[in-house]
């Protein structure tokens, strides 16, 4: 199951993409598929056919998880 994440790079803007597998504690490095601004837009400095990156892990500040469409209907925000 992937899983979309947003990943916080040091001094840059975060990107979102998919994961297969999050990482584990003895990774070095850190693949994302469909890599983007939140936007939606590309990144700049990448070809705009490439769909597979390989950061390495030392570059990474944090990585947020968003909830899948499944999650968000269990738990959702109730305003009375």
């Amino acid at each position: 199951m992937a899983h979309t994440v947003v990943m916080h790079i040091t001094n840059e803007d975060p990107i979102v993409g998919e994961m297969d597998e999050l990482p584990a504690a003895s990774d070095t490095m850190v693949t994302i598929h469909n890599p983007r601004r939140r936007d939606g837009k590309d990144l700049h400095y990448l070809q705009s056919d490439v769909v597979t990156v390989i950061w390495p892990i030392y570059q990474i500040a944090f990585i947020e998880l968003l909830p899948t469409q499944a999650e968000e209907e269990i738990i959702g925000h109730v305003r009375e």
